[in-house]
């Protein structure tokens, strides 16, 4: 048997947790942390606004479920459209990919709903109970009477942000207005009811509670961001060569021989939202949010080292190599996406305000009137997918001498369906062969025109 042993070396981590587990995350402030708080600011607010917009006396936006339909500012899109849908998932994913192949977890650190809300409530908690040390010594000493009274101030708002945040999220779907005043009065049904509270709790649970845990254990982009990942990917990285050894020192002092410019304040650790030591390595818990790049740079300024020891890099440029921006994988995906919002575009410029269908009667094939004409019976199927009631006009193209037997006009209300049953009766002279074919055409007062093409049976 071979002696061969591999040597291993025990590491004690530094963590921002105390022995439970809770991360206790100290504020940190610097360029890339104000790009955050703007930035998550920005999108909630957008969030909170967006479903308040009206557009032509109706909702701007609102997912429609009870009438399958959604509406986006003047146009409304069904479930044939669903097309649509699949495109915008596809354009989101291959976004997602490219970002993640170019600047890592930036989404996760800076975008995504679960850190904007985390941060929020984190902000709030520091706001009612102070700094994270001493977050941490009242969490572990006797509650007094004082701090029970701020603990349930700050569980109170963070419900409060989390009704709020679910009735909004709900807003999407059913119509803002009326679901903000039947909730305020207690007539909200059951099922609206339920998914506001359930939003809610989920809101309070994962941003209040669950914060990195979401993440670490629960998100399935922290577990397959590795395939987009490689050497040239910016990531949140430690400059080992530089900062190695670390060690404390006095910023009036010079720097001691065989120490590196990281002083081992720990500052990097203590303001990680997710309680890694980013110097350990590129870890798959890390979102790129930069906390620690402007923590790090803080104490470089006061001890007069330059700044970026910590800082986006890439692990080529880190080794001292040159990164490689433009590469096969990141061209595929820029290509891919910008393929897809194309297509995404002209489906959407391509999509008619208006569908029809053709059912003819089934029962009767053809019937031949009093005076000898052939008789064929339709049902025409108008859906209005625009905001505004329109009338429509309906002719045939391929057919002469028709008699009809119903309206040749028609008033649709806005987004809805209307069937519309009609009689067209041909001299049986005119009529070439036993089925011929021939097109309806609906038009509206705006030039638009719609054909769909259908057969008239003389015989079988």
């Amino acid at each position: 048997m071979s002696q061969d042993r591999i040597d291993v070396k025990v590491i004690t981590p530094k963590t921002n947790r105390d022995a439970n587990g809770k991360i206790y995350v100290r504020k940190s402030q610097g360029t890339f942390q104000k790009m955050r708080r703007y930035g998550g600011w920005f999108l909630m607010v957008l969030f909170a606004i967006l479903p308040w917009i009206t557009y032509q006396d109706r909702q701007a936006i609102l997912f429609d479920l009870a009438k399958q339909q959604f509406v986006f500012f003047g146009a409304t899109f069904f479930p044939q459209d669903l097309t649509l849908l699949a495109i915008i998932f596809v354009i989101a994913a291959f976004g997602l990919f490219f970002i993640t192949t170019f600047l890592g977890r930036v989404w996760c650190g800076y975008l995504c709903p679960q850190t904007v809300w985390t941060f929020i409530f984190i902000w709030l908690e520091e706001k009612l109970e102070g700094p994270a040390n001493k977050r941490r010594k009242q969490d572990n000493s006797k509650y007094t009477g004082n701090l029970i009274v701020r603990k349930t101030i700050k569980h109170i708002a963070w419900w409060v942000i989390s009704i709020i945040t679910g009735l909004v999220f709900v807003g999407y779907f059913i119509p803002v207005r009326e679901l903000f005043s039947e909730f305020a009065t207690f007539e909200l049904s059951f099922w609206p009811a339920f998914w506001v509270w359930f939003f809610a709790a989920c809101t309070y649970g994962n941003a209040g509670w669950m914060r990195s845990i979401m993440c670490l254990h629960m998100c399935p982009y922290a577990r397959f961001q590795s395939a987009m990942f490689d050497k040239d990917t910016y990531i949140v990285g430690y400059d080992a060569k530089r900062g190695e050894q670390r060690g404390p020192r006095s910023r009036k002092a010079d720097k001691p021989a065989g120490l590196g410019d990281c002083i081992d304040c720990n500052l990097c650790v203590q303001v990680c939202p997710t309680g890694i030591d980013i110097r350990d390595g590129l870890q798959y818990e890390c979102i790129n949010c930069g906390a620690c790049i402007d923590a790090c740079d803080q104490t470089m300024d006061r001890m007069g080292y330059p700044r970026g020891l910590i800082n986006y890099t890439t692990e080529h440029k880190l080794a001292g190599n040159k990164t490689k921006i433009m590469r096969p994988k990141l061209i595929g995906y820029g290509i891919t996406l910008i393929l897809m919002i194309g297509l995404f575009i002209s489906q959407v410029a391509t999509v008619d305000p208006v569908n029809m269908s053709v059912l003819r009667d089934r029962n009767q094939m053809f019937r031949v009137d009093n005076q000898g004409w052939i008789e064929n019976t339709y049902t025409l199927k108008i859906l209005n997918k625009t905001q505004k009631t329109q009338q429509y006009q309906i002719d045939v193209k391929g057919l002469t001498d028709v008699k009809w037997y119903g309206s040749q006009t028609i008033q649709v209300p806005a987004g809805q369906l209307i069937s519309k049953p009609l009689t067209l009766s041909v001299n049986p002279d005119e009529l070439t062969s036993p089925i011929i074919k021939f097109e309806f055409i609906l038009t509206d007062n705006n030039g638009f025109n719609l054909n769909v093409e259908s057969r008239f049976i003389k015989k079988l």
